[in-house]
């Protein structure tokens, strides 16, 4: 755990000295925690189809799993259920929710997008945070209609196209970027045992492809190489025997270095200002009416969706985190984003943005998460916010001008 990992909380709690956050031009006072809203990833799935990858991709057939396609593992539910456990101790011991029994009714809020794998992760956490307290996920009806998760409206296709296409250093140029880790990909996917041309896969090229209404798809090279690196993390922290992880040939280093490419088809997807302030936009909306205390919200708002949120919900902000030991930008299984709203002695409010996850092992070996063995938790500045001497905490008053301003008036290309 790094130094900021295990000061951030701290501060929070009313450690921070009083003195040296005013000579800091920052707040006066301890900081007292009032309200935490968290955009949660669902926790361990399989792959959504099968093959994961297209037809001549890999040398040998990916392994099975008793999991249907897409659906939240056994293993992923307890995964999420150890993060609920160790959040109910932590915000516990920061005055946010009761060391003991259930919270008073509306004091939590859990809202999951329609997919069965992000309620089923809700339900877990929830299941550790309060369990027999009878919390309800809300989430909607079907699937088809999820305005908040899986919006919609107020994208132009054509548009969203040309933005990604202007995201740096460009499709194109990407293969060169990530050139030792498509060599890395192609050793785990047996490439090299292989016969069929189709196997070299950065040889393949890499385009954008526009959707009416919607934001674009990565296809081609850098499509597969984040869908196969993604399927390689799901082995292994599914806890899969070694053997079974990229068929034996992956280590934990080579899987960090393939988990590069996820991040990379968020940066053309959903990373363009003009496709994140659109797709993000339900979402951050929801952010802020949690904590500004607005109706239907609690003193603890937990969202419960998809990587994809997650990454427009960052691009929207501008802000970078690195969460445990997963590539910058890559929002891991079971993770969450979040934002915190805090006072000072003289009742100023501040919001401080955080990551938190579990690490590959700690979700792999389904660690019990205690103050000794912690999830990863770290502080990340918002680009427009900050004060003299922290970059972290930003006034409430300039976070409202932040995102009201991108929601009233998004990126126009």
């Amino acid at each position: 755990m790094t130094a900021a990992m295990i000061a951030a909380p701290l501060i929070a709690t009313g450690i921070a000295s009083p003195a040296a956050a005013a000579s800091s031009g920052g707040p006066t006072g301890d900081l007292k925690l009032e309200r935490v809203v968290m955009l949660m990833r669902h926790s361990v799935r399989p792959p959504t189809k099968s093959p994961a990858t297209p037809e001549g991709t890999t040398a040998q057939p990916w392994s099975t799993w008793t999991t249907p396609f897409g659906e939240l593992t056994p293993h992923g539910i307890e995964g999420a259920r150890l993060m609920g456990a160790y959040n109910r101790t932590f915000l516990a011991s920061r005055g946010l929710i009761p060391n003991a029994g259930c919270a008073p009714k509306g004091e939590i809020v859990v809202w999951a997008s329609g997919k069965s794998r992000a309620i089923k992760t809700a339900e877990s956490f929830v299941d550790g945070l309060q369990a027999g307290c009878g919390l309800v996920v809300d989430h909607p009806v079907t699937e088809d209609n999820d305005p908040v998760f899986h919006p919609a409206e107020g994208i132009d296709g054509a548009v969203a196209l040309k933005a990604a296409q202007r995201q740096k250093p460009g499709v194109a140029a990407e293969a060169r970027v990530h050139a030792e880790d498509f060599a890395v990909l192609q050793k785990v996917l047996g490439c090299d045992l292989a016969t069929k041309a189709g196997c070299d896969i950065a040889k393949r090229p890499s385009s954008l492809k526009g959707n009416k209404g919607d934001s674009p798809d990565l296809e081609g090279a850098l499509s597969i190489a984040s869908t196969g690196g993604q399927t390689v993390l799901l082995e292994y922290v599914e806890g899969k025997p070694m053997n079974e992880v990229g068929w034996g040939r992956a280590s934990k280093a080579d899987i960090q270095a393939m988990l590069r490419f996820h991040p990379v088809k968020f940066n053309y997807e959903v990373g363009a200002p003009y496709i994140a302030e659109r797709y993000a936009a339900p979402i951050a909306k929801r952010v802020l009416s949690a904590l500004n205390g607005e109706a239907d919200t609690g003193r603890l708002t937990l969202l419960v969706g998809h990587d994809t949120n997650i990454a427009a919900l960052r691009a929207f902000f501008g802000a970078h985190f690195t969460a445990a030991d997963y590539p910058r930008d890559d929002p891991p299984p079971g993770g969450a984003m979040g934002f915190e709203l805090l006072k000072d002695g003289g009742g100023q409010a501040f919001v401080r943005a955080f990551y938190t996850a579990q690490s590959m092992d700690q979700l792999r070996e389904l660690q019990p998460l205690t103050a000794g063995n912690p999830p990863a938790f770290s502080y990340l500045p918002i680009p427009g916010c900050g004060v003299k001497g922290d970059a972290t905490v930003c006034p409430l008053e300039t976070f409202q001008k932040i995102v009201g301003g991108k929601l009233a008036n998004p990126a126009k290309n």
